[in-house]
């Protein structure tokens, strides 16, 4: 199985990429850890990206999708991977596909931007431990406290409501068109957020067909 998954910030596309990676007994490729091994082990690719962050730049698409080719070349990928964070625009999927890689599922979580806001705002972070809470799902017992250390906890500048917004934003206007580009290829499934996480991966390993 060769998938990746789309939803916007916060739907739980890490999390349930995790689950399905232990189930399926394929890796989770995140362009984001990828890119920091090929720089750090000194790849060509790696070199190339490496140039592009030195200067503080952006790392182009071409640059990304070879460091994914290089990753996808390895001997785990070959029954099959899971893209996490990759393709996050047209262009990167066309890109995809222009080097040969070809997904069999793109499988969208679909989440109201209002659930997402009230999920990601809740969030609270310990500033000495890092331990984190949620104002409902997972509140401290005391107010503002850290349970395991007894530090302030923290709202992180990524959980401020006007930060989700921005990336909301940013996911409906980049992102989302993806949905189209994979329905037209016959390879979108969506599946409805659903209360909890293990509910979210019943529906999820439904409609992919796993057991």
């Amino acid at each position: 199985m060769k998938l990746t998954l789309l939803g916007a910030p916060g739907a739980g596309k890490g999390t349930q990429a995790e689950i399905l990676s232990r189930h399926l007994g394929i890796p989770t490729i995140s362009t984001g850890n990828i890119l920091r091994a090929a720089v750090q082990n000194g790849t060509p690719v790696g070199l190339q990206a490496k140039a592009y962050m030195d200067k503080g730049a952006l790392v182009p698409d071409e640059v990304i999708i070879g460091i994914v080719r290089e990753r996808l070349a390895e001997d785990d990928c070959k029954n099959g991977y899971i893209l996490d964070g990759m393709p996050r625009t047209l262009a990167q999927a066309e890109g995809l596909e222009k080097a040969g890689i070809e997904l069999d599922t793109a499988l969208s979580i679909e989440i109201e931007d209002s659930v997402i806001e009230k999920r990601m705002t809740g969030r609270r972070t310990c500033t000495a431990c890092g331990a984190t809470y949620h104002i409902e799902a997972n509140p401290p017992k005391v107010e503002g406290i850290c349970d395991k250390c007894g530090a302030a906890l923290t709202i992180r500048k990524d959980d401020t409501a006007e930060t989700v917004r921005n990336r909301l934003k940013v996911y409906h206007s980049e992102t989302e068109p993806l949905k189209d580009f994979y329905q037209a290829r016959g390879k979108l499934i969506t599946v409805d957020n659903q209360p909890s996480i293990e509910l979210t991966t019943k529906v999820i390993f439904k409609a992919l067909g796993v057991n």
